[in-house]
């Protein structure tokens, strides 16, 4: 992955125009915008750190903080909606003790609710690092939990 420095070599000359696209190599690269990185982003485009975090606040596809080892992503779409998942968003804030944008201190989880995750027919769905679980209860996301902590600390660093 190219570092910051890197990424802002390759926008030479760069003005505001460039700054979503810059954000999102950034994030690409880090995973995540650091509040160094947006500090950078500022002086090469010349635009006031406060600038570059206010246009990455405003849209939700930026994140501040490293996704966890296992990302959860639970869908509010309509079907999963009418199938309870608020729910099952409740249970995963209360079991992991973080919000959706949130992060786990132990860095195991991280919680993202999304519009649609196009699975209606297994609503309500939750999606961890990609793998979709169906019909998840809040019995049944408390086992999920369960395995991927094991799996977590078997390993050691989580992965």
């Amino acid at each position: 992955m190219p570092t910051l420095q890197a990424i802002l070599d390759e926008h030479p000359r760069a003005g505001r125009d460039a700054l979503i696209p810059v954000l999102q190599q950034v994030q690409e690269a880090q995973g995540f915008l650091s509040r160094g990185a947006i500090t950078a982003i500022g002086r090469h485009l010349g635009l006031p750190a406060s600038k570059v975090y206010g246009v990455a606040t405003f849209y939700n596809q930026f994140r501040f903080q490293p996704l966890g080892t296992y990302h959860i992503q639970v869908c509010r779409g309509t079907a999963c909606h009418v199938k309870g998942s608020l729910g099952t968003l409740e249970s995963v804030q209360r079991l992991l003790a973080i919000r959706p944008g949130g992060t786990t201190k132990d860095g195991l989880f991280s919680l993202e609710t999304v519009a649609c995750l196009g699975a209606c027919g297994l609503a309500p769905v939750v999606c961890v690092n990609g793998e979709f679980f169906a019909g998840m209860t809040p019995e049944g996301l408390r086992r999920l939990l369960d395995t991927f902590r094991k799996r977590g600390t078997a390993h050691g660093s989580g992965t």
